[in-house]
């Protein structure tokens, strides 16, 4: 029988690394500090590269029932102008598998849901970790697990990352961000399409989850200002009407806000038997889309290794050498993007419309490309040998 291994966190990248795990025949153990699973957060896009991944492990078609398909992104100005635009359906027709937009709680219960509620403990917080020839995981309840193997998936502020590995730093970049969900009857040309609006330090995203769901974000510079003083409708008062019809059609308790953060690249991701994925590992402003879904390709670096052979132990020693370079990519491009995105100054700003508007698409295609492609971990599993 193979081993047990633990899983720290119940997010979208410790549950797709479980199951990936279960279907190479181990057994998995996840603690989740929350006490229950809830139907809570915001939406969240799918890009094409996550949903290859899915659709290997056969739930591809059960989250595109529950989202919304995606053809289009867009970057706007403030009056929903294009100014770039990236055509998704080359790539659904390259992948055999859609970009979908969905409420995060939908994706988060499919993948309960196929892990298995046994295989999940709730209400488990993490403590403590003792790491000797095992590690004695000690949760604020007072239980203790052994550990064999273990992976933390427990996000940015990650207890495992913070207790085992060498210091990190989290940065603040500086915005602060609204997140929230309504039902709003829009014209039927947004309906399979992400947009995100950019005026003068501030920009607005908005994508259908459902039919007449609408997930949208809203982000601004933070200059010092009172959050609770803010009025979004204010901010955005000089921008096309339609984003002002999103804001009012939501209601305060549909609506989460946060500082945007990551981590500044670091380079050590596995520990002996201890190894850390998604945001603990390597997390990211969410400027292009690919927090969790950069979670769900570490997921299937470790099923790519164990299926090129490779042990378990051999498997937590590989993952980072095949994952680092593509995740510091991703880390470090939106990062530059969401300070290409917040500029203030009217001449950069018009200066910045125009040059994304003359980009060519051969060079936005193939940045893109880099992105939704998962091939790369083959090339780099072959030089392992």
């Amino acid at each position: 029988m193979k081993d047990t291994i633990q899983i720290v966190g119940a997010g979208i990248g410790g549950l797709t690394t479980a199951h990936t795990l279960q279907q190479k025949g181990f057994n998995v153990e996840v603690f989740e500090a929350a006490p229950e699973i809830k139907h809570v957060g915001a939406g969240i896009v799918m890009a094409n590269n996550a949903m290859q991944i899915f659709k290997k492990l056969d739930i591809h078609q059960q989250i595109e029932a529950a989202g919304n398909i995606i053809y289009t992104m867009k970057i706007t100005d403030e009056q929903l102008q294009p100014i770039s635009m990236v055509d998704l359906s080359e790539f659904a027709h390259k992948y055999n598998v859609q970009t979908v937009a969905i409420h995060r709680g939908d994706l988060q219960q499919i993948l309960f849901d196929v892990v298995g509620n046994s295989n999940i403990y709730l209400g488990k917080r993490l403590k403590k970790i003792e790491q000797h020839a095992d590690c004695t995981l000690t949760f604020e309840d007072n239980s203790t697990v052994k550990s064999k193997y273990l992976i933390g998936a427990d996000g940015i502020k990650s207890i495992v990352r913070e207790q085992l590995f060498e210091n990190s730093t989290i940065r603040n970049a500086n915005q602060i961000c609204w997140r929230g969900i309504c039902d709003c009857e829009l014209p039927e040309k947004y309906q399979a399409v992400a947009i995100e609006a950019w005026g003068s330090g501030k920009r607005f995203g908005f994508v259908h989850i459902g039919k007449q769901k609408v997930y949208w974000y809203a982000l601004i510079n933070l200059k010092n200002k009172n959050i609770e003083d803010i009025q979004l409708t204010d901010i955005f008062r000089d921008f096309h009407n339609d984003v002002l019809k999103i804001i009012e059609a939501t209601s305060q308790s549909q609506i989460i806000v946060n500082e945007m953060t990551d981590l500044k690249p670091i380079f050590k991701w596995q520990k002996k038997n201890v190894g850390l994925i998604g945001d603990a590992a390597h997390a990211t402003t969410p400027n292009l889309g690919q927090g969790a879904c950069q979670a769900i390709e570490d997921a299937y670096a470790f099923g790519k290794l164990l299926d090129a052979g490779f042990s378990i132990d051999e498997t937590f020693k590989h993952y980072e050498k095949i994952r680092l370079n593509k995740a510091h990519f991703i880390v470090n491009t939106s990062w530059r993007i969401g300070k290409m995105a917040h500029l203030e100054n009217k001449f950069t700003i018009s200066l910045r419309n125009a040059m994304m508007r003359n980009f060519p698409k051969s060079a936005n295609k193939k940045q893109f490309n880099k992105i939704m492609d998962i091939s790369y971990l083959d090339d780099l599993i072959k030089q392992l040998r």
